[in-house]
């Protein structure tokens, strides 16, 4: 039979079927946290930052998935002197397969800092929540009527029809973090987060399919080993409707010119591993204000024979400055992990 891997997985998701792992997740994870955990927004040494990430998948097995997301972040100081809350949109749009099921989603995000000590540790809490629209094109799927004989015929009809093609709803999630020093050279943070807490319902068929919770616990840790060297490593464990998985990476960043201690050229290059499904090298080059960074996806899952270990490439850029009317956040949040 001709009809392809995501048929099945679309009529599953149409008919309510229960699927595991509802959301998609970027290889270089650490490049949006928004979509880790609405608490650790902020975290990065400026006033504003504004992060973007493309991947293309799967190009060797079906149609490819693409996935782009775009964040902007800024601060706004609080009344007390080291407290800050941290104002963001996080706009993506996931588009997969034969039949084009795509997500856009618009989700502004607010979180709050509180400093807890001299080291500038702090506590977040962030709120992140706003409109999801879903769609599909029932024209660009097979269906069993459609065979005759074992062979695909395009003109016969089928019976199967939908009464919607399109669907929207509102979104909402929760987090909390802990940001902190060990020392003069060791910076970490810790944190969880509740998404889709408001299960909302996500069918085009059955109003009684909710999208399932999902929970993340993120931690990241830099390590500066000399004056030009540091060593970063982040983690996520997420749980969503009974499946699991673990994302991790570990980066070496070297920097190669010196302008100013916040705005320099460096090198970065390591690796992401998605537990069961992918190794990912990647290299990053942060250009004073601006980073640009490449990974690619080499599939060690059970896909791997049909994919021939191959996954699908990934770009990220960023911006990050301070501003020049409100130089508020330069002495703020001396613990961040972002790069």
């Amino acid at each position: 039979m001709r009809a392809k891997l995501f048929t099945f997985l679309c009529l599953a998701v149409l008919s309510g079927i229960k699927l595991n792992g509802q959301d998609f997740t970027f290889s270089q994870f650490q490049e949006m946290p928004l979509l880790r955990n609405p608490a650790i927004a902020g975290l990065f040494a400026g006033d504003i930052r504004i992060q973007s990430a493309y991947r293309s998948q799967w190009l060797s097995v079906t149609t490819p998935y693409k996935t782009m997301a775009i964040s902007a972040e800024t601060k706004i100081p609080a009344k007390y002197q080291d407290d800050f809350f941290t104002a963001s949109l996080l706009i993506t749009n996931d588009v997969a397969g034969d039949s084009r099921l795509s997500r856009l989603q618009i989700l502004p995000s607010i979180n709050f800092l509180k400093s807890i000590n001299d080291n500038n540790g702090y506590i977040a809490l962030g709120f992140i929540g706003g409109l999801v629209q879903s769609q599909f094109d029932p024209t660009k799927l097979t269906f069993d009527d459609q065979f005759q004989n074992g062979s695909f015929n395009p003109l016969n009809p089928t019976s199967q029809t939908f009464s919607k093609t399109s669907i929207t709803y509102f979104d909402a999630s929760v987090g909390m973090s802990y940001s902190d020093r060990i020392g003069e050279n060791t910076k970490f943070y810790l944190g969880g987060a509740y998404f889709h807490a408001n299960k909302p319902k996500v069918s085009f068929l059955d109003d009684k399919v909710l999208l399932k919770p999902r929970s993340v616990i993120n931690a990241g840790l830099s390590i500066e080993t000399s004056e030009y060297d540091n060593f970063y490593i982040f983690g996520d464990y997420i749980s969503q409707a009974g499946n699991r998985q673990g994302l991790m990476g570990l980066m070496y960043s070297h920097i190669i010119g010196e302008y100013m201690e916040d705005d320099n050229v460096s090198l970065s290059l390591g690796a992401f591993y998605r537990w069961g499904d992918a190794v990912i090298p990647a290299i990053k080059l942060n250009l004073y204000k601006v980073s640009l960074g490449i990974s690619y996806d080499m599939n060690v899952s059970k896909l791997s024979r049909a994919s021939q270990l191959r996954g699908g490439y990934e770009f990220t850029a960023s911006y990050r400055s301070f501003l020049n009317i409100r130089n508020t956040s330069l002495n703020k949040v001396k613990c961040p992990v972002t790069f």
